[in-house]
């Protein structure tokens, strides 16, 4: 089990998301792990994108969570780690618009995410994809299995 600093539990969230094309139908999945408890969960979009999905495993997870908690979110793609860590205070300075004044892409799942993690102590972890983590296999395992749900087979 992760802790605080202060000594107190930390929910562990492994994060993924999946597409069959991209756009095509998609799957994201969790794993959560508080006090040594794990619950695995997974949804689906008929057409989406893979970085739609990835942000829709983070979206989910911290919508499971009861109560205003500390959370370690583990995640292989760098879009959603570099975002929430690097780059969502400049996009939010600009209204999520980019040049032209179009929306930035998947604004509205940033600001999603943004109100949730903002609930809760997060701290933002990358971890390498496909690279033997069991963890991040499981949520890859549970992303692939709501692809192809998507997809019909």
């Amino acid at each position: 089990m992760v802790e605080t600093k202060t000594g107190g539990p930390v929910v562990e969230m492994f994060t993924d998301g999946a597409c069959s094309g991209n756009p095509g139908p998609g799957g994201w999945g969790v794993l959560l792990r508080w006090r040594g408890v794990e619950k695995e969960f997974f949804g689906s979009e008929a057409e989406t994108t893979n970085n739609r999905m990835e942000l829709m495993a983070v979206i989910e997870g911290l919508k499971a969570l009861k109560k205003t908690s500390a959370v370690a979110i583990y995640t292989d793609s760098q879009y959603v780690q570099r975002g929430m860590t690097e780059w969502l205070a400049a996009w939010k300075a600009k209204d999520f618009r980019i040049k032209g004044g179009k929306m930035r892409p998947n604004h509205d799942l940033w600001r999603e995410l943004d109100e949730l993690a903002g609930k809760h102590k997060v701290s933002w972890h990358w971890i390498r994809g496909h690279s033997g983590h069991p963890e991040n296999e499981r949520a890859d395992e549970l992303a692939g299995r709501g692809a192809r749900e998507a997809a019909g087979r």
